[in-house]
């Protein structure tokens, strides 16, 4: 008994033995997304550098605000001629303001002699130290000349005598103040050059 073959169904179109193979049908090619900039330098031979992550701005230092020009003391520093000169005049100058407005008073002459004496051993340069308590005694009894009671040149040289026998406190006070304030600059000028010659020594 003979059994029939079932053939599965062929699907597509039906070829003619005389045309030759039926054509395979091209699959189609979905197109491809765009590569990033990346991978497209990647595929073209290029070197991959990763991102680096964009660093935050450093904010601008500050730096400390100075201080006004009007606030910083006076730093002058004068020469031995000049701090005799400065003195000299101040101490005239205010000669002439006390005996026109204390009525030639000695006592206030005598207190206004000390800040001028501080001053002048401040301000004269250190280099000329020693001469500051020198020239302070002179600008005393210069100025103390408008103090001086008397009317003639004769009168006015007895009472500058006399007021600076009277106000000799004032006068050593004064004198004093300077050499204090002189030999303190000094000790500190010595000690900055002891160690600048300390740190350009080699070390053992």
């Amino acid at each position: 008994m003979e059994q029939h073959r079932t053939r599965p169904a062929q699907y597509g179109p039906r070829r003619d033995p005389a045309s030759g193979p039926p054509a395979q049908p091209r699959p189609s090619r979905s197109p491809r997304p765009p590569l990033p900039p990346q991978a497209a330098r990647a595929a073209g031979g290029g070197v991959v550098r990763s991102a680096r992550p964009a660093r935050p701005g450093r904010a601008p230092q500050r730096r400390p605000a100075h201080p006004p020009a009007a606030r910083r003391l006076p730093d002058p520093r004068l020469t031995g001629l000049g701090g005799g000169l400065f003195c000299g005049l101040v101490m005239l100058a205010l000669g002439l303001l006390t005996g026109a407005l204390f009525g030639a008073s000695q006592t206030v002459y005598g207190v206004l002699f000390l800040p001028v004496c501080a001053l002048t051993a401040l301000w004269v340069r250190e280099g000329d130290l020693l001469i500051a308590p020198v020239v302070v005694p002179i600008a005393f009894a210069v100025g103390l000349v408008p103090v001086a009671d008397g009317g003639g040149t004769l009168d006015r040289l007895t009472g500058l005598v006399t007021g600076l026998a009277t106000q000799a406190g004032w006068l050593y006070g004064g004198t004093l103040v300077a050499g204090v304030i002189v030999l303190v600059r000094r000790v500190r000028r010595v000690r900055v050059l002891n160690r600048r010659v300390a740190r350009s020594r080699p070390r053992p």
